[in-house]
């Protein structure tokens, strides 16, 4: 049976190494919130959650173009740790009905549909492990977790984050070799955006 995943987008955060709000940048003719969520609803990801900050309007309004679902805290998240637990809190009651839940920062442009649908794949196999892609060794984004870690997001001290779920019990994540490097291309500053549009160009 496919499972049901549902994908979280933690997309709080203020840009202040970019200096202008990135997840609105234009790559192509899509923003790079835009393109994400894509990727995402492509491969068969049945929810997209995408986190955004309370005075963050343009931004919201930009998730409201896409077929992602928003996710507006009262008051905005300090961390992706929070973003990711206010995300999965918002589920309520029907939260069960998920097999896995996926993490992908929104600042991750170049991801592809094949490799979240390699992600999946390998995922399905052995349900109970947390799935991360790798590239040459290096461990990139997104993360697919099984249903019952989402529970362990919230006990977790709120100075750590999300990656202790995954250094407390190696034995328990897979890695998976990813067909892609775009696994760990992410946007922080301008040199950043300059590589993934020349990139881009090129692909």
């Amino acid at each position: 049976m496919t499972p049901r995943i549902v994908a979280i987008v933690p997309a709080a955060g203020h840009s202040r190494r970019m200096g202008q709000p990135k997840l609105l940048l234009k790559l192509g003719e899509k923003t790079i919130i835009a393109r994400v969520v894509e990727a995402l609803r492509s491969a068969g990801i049945e929810k997209v959650l995408v986190v955004v900050r309370p005075d963050d309007s343009l931004l919201a309004e930009e998730v409201r173009q896409t077929t992602a679902e928003l996710v507006v805290p009262e008051i905005a998240p300090p961390d992706m740790r929070v973003s990711v637990e206010l995300a999965l809190r918002s589920l309520g009651q029907v939260a069960e009905e998920w097999d896995g839940w996926m993490l992908i920062p929104a600042d991750h442009p170049a991801i592809e549909t094949q490799v979240i649908e390699q992600l999946i794949a390998a995922w399905d196999s052995d349900r109970t492990r947390i799935a991360v892609p790798t590239w040459q060794g290096r461990r990139g984004h997104p993360t697919l977790f099984p249903w019952l870690t989402a529970s362990e997001v919230s006990q977790l001290p709120l100075d750590s984050g999300l990656n202790v779920l995954l250094r407390s019990r190696p034995d328990r994540v897979r890695e998976v070799a990813a067909s892609s490097d775009r696994v760990l291309i992410d946007l922080d500053t301008p040199d950043d955006w300059e590589r993934i549009q020349q990139n881009w160009d090129e692909r």
